[in-house]
């Protein structure tokens, strides 16, 4: 990008920016996906899992780098070591899906991680979720149910793994929210890609094949890719307000949509579209949600430190 381009950019209003990063990153979170079932048609995934691992964290150094030791201090490995097992998990079982479903169907299924976060918050993190998020909840796995069809339409056992990546994903979700109350993004960001690269290296080595040229584009690309589209998210996050932008990532499924069928043919079916719709708008009604209640708390804070501080303030002389 330019520097007039990048001046040009900064003129726009930071929810705009935001937006903006983060349908860029969908897109490439899309690319990404398409070149996970490229390099699958000839490698094992475990080996197609370590290559986008090793070649996200080569892409990262020259930022790791940059951020220096300080930005890594940690105190909680254990933590990091323990949502990188997660990560790692989510990851391989999302490839499976991308490889062995429809791209589309499989993406739709893969919308109900923040419906799994929120029964993550109310069990693990003991978070108060009222009775409007449960009921989006609810309605997201009606959604769910609408693309399956159990009984009615073709199912197969294939269909749960992205519904299992997602449950994955949001354990990582949780382990992130811990994580957050102590460590900065850099610390978090380096710990997951270098222990997700050395876990998934120890599976990999064992089925290992050497790829073929064409083969070798697809994996260094989905490293490349996945970790300028992190970056982005990141980016995005850091500027605006999570709940304004998030929505703009349910923009994978036209997207997906759009490559599977330039690149297999593949034609969603008008199930998938109706449920992916459902999930990604009980979806988007919890962030919304959570986004209100938080603004509310943090008003509250304020008002209480205002009134604290103006009872604090030293009184006139009468």
């Amino acid at each position: 990008m330019s520097v007039t381009n990048i001046s040009r950019f900064k003129n726009i209003p930071v929810p705009v920016q935001g937006a903006l990063l983060v349908v860029i990153a969908t897109f490439g979170f899309s690319a990404m996906n398409l070149l996970v079932r490229i390099a699958s048609e000839e490698l094992p995934l475990f080996q197609v899992t370590f290559f986008r691992n090793f070649f996200a964290f080569a892409f990262m150094l020259p930022w790791l780098f940059r951020v220096g030791v300080p930005g890594i201090k940690t105190t909680r490995l254990k933590l990091h070591f323990i949502r990188s097992v997660i990560g790692i998990s989510a990851m391989l079982v999302w490839f499976a899906s991308v490889s062995w479903l429809p791209m589309a169907q499989a993406v739709a299924l893969n919308f109900t991680v923040p419906l799994f976060a929120t029964i993550g918050a109310a069990i693990i993190l003991k978070e108060d979720v009222k009775l409007r998020r449960w009921g989006a909840t609810t309605m997201g796995f009606v959604g769910v149910l609408v693309i399956l069809r159990p009984g009615v339409g073709e199912f197969s056992v294939l269909m749960l793994l992205p519904i299992l990546a997602a449950l994955l994903m949001a354990g990582s979700i949780m382990a992130v929210k811990s994580l957050t109350k102590t460590e900065t993004t850099s610390a978090t960001v380096f710990y997951t890609t270098i222990f997700m690269t050395i876990i998934s290296f120890v599976p990999a080595v064992m089925v290992w094949e050497w790829p073929s040229l064409n083969v070798w584009y697809a994996v260094i690309g989905l490293g490349m890719i996945g970790a300028i589209s992190n970056l982005l998210v990141t980016k995005a996050l850091a500027i605006a307000d999570a709940s304004a932008i998030m929505p703009f990532d349910y923009a994978r499924l036209p997207f997906m949509a759009l490559m599977a069928f330039l690149a297999f043919g593949e034609v969603p079916d008008f199930w998938t579209w109706i449920g992916g719709f459902i999930i990604a708008g009980s979806a988007i009604y919890i962030a919304h949600r959570e986004a209100r209640i938080r603004k509310r708390a943090d008003e509250k804070i304020s008002t209480r430190d205002t009134l604290k501080a103006a009872s604090d303030a030293p009184r006139g002389m009468p």
